[in-house]
């Protein structure tokens, strides 16, 4: 049975300059999740943001904060991010020596974890840490920057994922180019999480994002 379709805008395509009022809007447009990317300036060639900007924006929305951890190492930073109103905190598998340590980590703050597979990274890392996991994010861009271009070479990842995910409850979650025209494939794939940034922010009203959120759900709904 196919999990719900779920909306996650990425705050990275928001304006930065009322990023509080931009949260609440997508909110009330229908978002479910706030999809949160934190970049290092080494692990991925961009810098976003931290722990306090995230804590200054929980005040704004009482949805679920997904953060995706674009850093190395990020062990050590895992629980400022559980502190900062994180409630699932995904990390990618060569972030750090240990991943299953790393999610043990997440799991002990009290928050669901995940794993993220860049373009070129295989599915079997996760083989052995399955039952850890509460969400796999398939990159379907390689990580850094917004607005690229979806590789759909990722859509058959998906699709062994899917399969070796079986009955565990896992939601399986795509990042990367993701619009109207890219989500039927990817919910078609396996996927239910949709992270969308530049396609949601598009227009930079309460009313673009809301057609633009209800758009992409339309689409990937018709694919399941």
């Amino acid at each position: 049975m196919s999990r719900p379709i779920t909306i996650a805008p990425s705050i990275l395509a928001a304006d930065f300059s009322k990023l509080g009022q931009e949260v609440r809007e997508v909110t009330e447009a229908g978002a479910d999740w706030i999809h949160l990317d934190v970049m290092d300036g080494h692990f991925v060639p961009n810098i976003s943001y931290g722990p306090d900007v995230i804590k200054s924006l929980r005040k704004h929305c009482d949805l679920i904060f997904d953060c995706h951890l674009m850093i190395a190492p990020c062990d050590p930073y895992v629980e400022a991010f559980a502190k900062a109103g994180c409630d699932i905190i995904t990390v990618h598998a060569e972030a750090g020596p240990h991943l299953h340590r790393s999610l043990q980590a997440i799991k002990a703050l009290g928050k669901k974890a995940g794993v993220s597979l860049n373009p070129a990274t295989p599915e079997d890392v996760i083989e052995y840490v399955l039952d850890e996991l509460d969400l796999i994010l398939i990159m379907s861009v390689n990580p850094g920057f917004g607005g690229q271009k979806f590789i759909p070479a990722v859509l058959e990842k998906a699709r062994r994922i899917k399969q070796m995910i079986g009955d565990r409850p896992i939601d399986l979650e795509i990042d990367g180019g993701v619009t109207a025209e890219t989500a039927p494939a990817a919910a078609a794939a396996g996927i239910n999480v949709l992270v969308a940034g530049s396609a949601v922010f598009k227009g930079g009203t309460p009313q673009a994002y809301a057609t633009n959120i209800t758009t992409i759900r339309n689409a990937a709904q018709s694919a399941q």
